[in-house]
């Protein structure tokens, strides 16, 4: 896995995670990457500092800026999943709806997860309607 910092064209930063370069510029043809602030999918690669090793350190691998592994990461994801499953409502592919009635006041007000087009994404930013979109790893790949 490698990690890019990415920018889209409205300028907003970002992090990836990709098995490889390749990978990225495939899945940016296929418009599989998007801003997560502006679901642009006008996606390049920012500038990056090279993980450079002192002398010192030689032959010890360079750490991540989050001090993780792969593994961490994926075990991160799972508790985020657990944490959701557990206090929200699953309301599959309604989410646009359903944020929608609890932003303006027709629904009580609760924890949501679901699913959401990228259509259905960039129009919930555009009426300000607040959400995130996490990962959602699979319960067997820890």
């Amino acid at each position: 896995m490698i990690l890019f910092n990415l920018i889209c064209s409205n300028d907003h930063e970002f992090e990836g995670w990709f098995q490889s370069g390749t990978a990225f510029d495939e899945q940016r043809k296929r418009k599989q990457v998007a801003c997560p602030a502006c679901d642009d999918f006008k996606i390049n690669k920012a500038p990056m500092a090279p993980a450079v090793s002192a002398k010192s350190t030689q032959g010890t691998p360079p750490l991540d800026r989050r001090d993780g592994s792969k593994q961490d990461m994926h075990k991160a994801l799972h508790a985020i999943r657990e944490t959701v499953e557990k206090n929200c409502e699953d309301v599959g592919n309604r989410f646009a709806e359903e944020a929608r009635k609890i932003h303006y006041g027709e629904a009580e007000t609760r924890g949501i997860y679901g699913e959401a087009t990228n259509d259905e994404a960039k129009d919930l930013n555009e009426e300000g309607v607040a959400f995130a979109r996490v990962p959602w790893v699979k319960r067997g790949d820890a």
